[in-house]
Parts: C-alpha cells; structure tokens; sequence
C-alpha cells in the first residue's frame, strides 16, 4: 500500500501516545489517524478534540473491528498488550504496541506466533529510546574490537531520589497491570542487546524498601514490585553482566553503564548532567569524551518506521517482537530468579530461534 492512504485507530491514549505517537503519525504524509479509543468516552472525546480526530470511541473493540482501519497504534499499560495486538492482527490490521512488550513471556511469545501467522501485516514494539543518541556509536566501536573481548557491562540505573513512600502507587508497581516487569529494567536490558547480544544465565537479589502505598481510591496497597533490584549473568558472548537499577538511592547518576573489555573500556553516563559517552584504551591514563556527530547519531523515528514498514520501504528493526520476547524471557527469568534463588539459564524456550 505505498500509494495508498494508511487509516489508523488509537487504542489508549497514554503520555507517548498524545507526546508522540498521534502528533507523528499524523505528520506523515498519506496517514489519517481517524479514531480514537481510550479508557472512557469522555477521555477519547477529549484526545480527539485535542488532535481533531474525527471519531471517540468508548470501547476498543470499536477500532478492532473496523474494517476500514487499516493498523492500530496500542498505547495501553502492558496488561493489555497481548489480548490487542493478537485481536488486532487476527482483524488483519498492522500494529504498533507500547512497550513493555507484555505481562510476561508467555504473552509475548503469543503475539509473536500471531504475528507470524499473518506475515502480510507489520508488528512492532515501540523500542527503548534512552541510548538512541549513542547507539550506533556504541555498537560501531565495540564491533570495531575497541573494548577486546567484553570481561562485563556493569550498570547502574536510578531515579536520583531516595524512597518516597507518600507517592501514590504508579501502574508500574502494580503486578495485575504491570506483569512481570520491574521498574525501567527491561528498558536497559533491551539497550545491552542492542549493543552486545543477549544474555544465557540470570541471577538476582531484590528488595521492597517502600512496603505499602495508597492507590488512586486511597485504598492502601502492599507494593509486591521491587524498588530495589541487583541482576547478574552470563552473555552469550562470553563476559558477564550486571544491573542495579533502583527507585530509592539518592546522590547517584540515574544513569551510569561501563562497558569493560580485555583492551578497552566505554561509560555512558549522565553523571555530569546530561548523557555523555566516554571511551579509553589499556594504555589510556584517563577515559576521554566521545563526540558524537549529528549524522552518526540515531533519533526518534518509530512512528515513521512503522509507516515505512507497512508500505515496504524497510523492515523493523526497533523493535522487532523476537527482539520483544527475547527481553521478557530475560524479564521472567529474573522474577524466577528472586522466587527461587536460582541461576536460570536462558532462552526459556526455542520460541525466539
């Protein structure tokens, strides 16, 4: 359809989706973007004011099964990922789903069953943007032999605050809406892919230092999601990981990531104010900034990809749902890992292979 004009439905209309997904989607030429289905008719109608979509809906099966629609965008929290984007390519319309990509692995491996069962349609996970800037930069130096051979990625991931127990609790701390998925953990998971590959083995200690918070009725909730987590591993290609990531550490970088090999080592970090690269050899007294050009840089383009995709002019690359069920199996590996105290060993099942 690459002269044809791509009808698309909005079902949930989340912070990306008004900040992004809507605004940019309609931005490109040949994409009427034509209905919209949040949580209630009164919010639908008010997005489709504010965007001038021509149609609010009260219930997402409106924009499922519209057979005028040709791709849904999915902007809901990750308890309904799985039961939309396989509804929604079973109506044989293409789909871009919000990341977290599921609850968990076993919904994720259904979507992508359902998606190749309809090799015809587009199906994409909106991707982790936060390294876009350096991605490319990253895995050029690490694929030009820059770090040696990789001994760990070691990373710190934080909110830069100290426990805030009067915050009200977030849908990302509630299980029955969040799954599986652990604060912004699966959002740095995906980046060390992108960069070096997946993991083989996953180990991990957690802890809950905020027990109890009050939901939006007031009613006050166990907080059961860990605010505190140190993950290890092995990685499939050699060399090990791992990720602290925390909600409740004040006075740290929120992000701070090192890339360490047998001659070199890379750090990406925002402990300086703002994200910045560093790189030094062996034989270096002290890292150095790594200036990277506008033209080498990756940028927000996931709304134009999919379009692309859906007329032929390229494939998804993020994200992809193999890539998507490679995260979520790391992703419930880790949430076994804290049941147990084992060493899980990855893939789960040969679902990615």
């Amino acid at each position: 359809m690459s002269n044809e004009t791509i009808s698309v439905g909005i079902i949930g209309a989340g912070a990306n989706t008004t900040l992004l997904h809507i605004p940019n989607l309609q931005a490109i030429k040949g994409v009427e973007v034509v209905a919209v289905a949040n949580r209630t008719l009164k919010s639908s109608r008010k997005v489709a004011k504010t965007f001038g979509i021509p149609e609010a809906l009260g219930s997402w099966e409106d924009i499922i099964f519209d057979d005028q629609l040709d791709a849904v965008c999915i902007g809901t929290w990750p308890y309904m990922h799985a039961p939309l984007t396989i509804a929604a390519l079973e109506t044989g319309k293409h789909v871009l789903c919000e990341a977290r990509m599921a609850l968990n692995s076993s919904e994720a491996s259904e979507m992508l069953e359902a998606s190749r069962m309809n090799p015809n349609l587009i199906a994409q996970i909106v991707p982790a943007p936060l390294s876009n800037k350096f991605d490319p930069t990253v895995i050029q130096m690490i694929s030009d032999g820059f770090i040696g051979n990789l001994i760990t990625v070691d990373g710190r991931v934080t909110t830069g605050t100290f426990a805030q127990p009067d915050t009200p609790l977030h849908w990302r701390q509630d299980p029955a809406l969040s799954g599986n998925n652990i604060m912004n953990m699966g959002i740095w998971y995906e980046i060390i892919m992108r960069w070096l590959g997946p993991a083989t083995t996953v180990q991990a200690l957690a802890q809950t230092v905020v027990k109890y918070r009050r939901d939006g009725s007031g009613k006050r909730r166990a907080c059961t999601i860990p605010d505190h987590i140190e993950i290890m591993g092995s990685m499939a290609q050699g060399g090990q990981m791992r990720l602290s990531v925390s909600a409740v550490t004040g006075h740290l970088p929120m992000i701070d990531i090192h890339v360490c090999g047998t001659e070199g080592t890379l750090r990406l970090t925002d402990s300086g104010g703002e994200l910045q690269l560093f790189a030094g050899k062996a034989n270096s007294k002290q890292m150095k900034l790594v200036r990277v050009p506008k033209n080498k840089q990756n940028y927000w383009r996931v709304e134009e990809e999919f379009i692309n995709a859906i007329r032929g002019q390229e494939t998804v690359t993020h994200t992809d749902l193999a890539t998507g069920v490679q995260y979520m199996q790391w992703t419930d590996a880790v949430s076994t890992a804290l049941r147990t105290g084992e060493t899980i060993k990855l893939p789960l099942d040969a679902v990615v292979q």
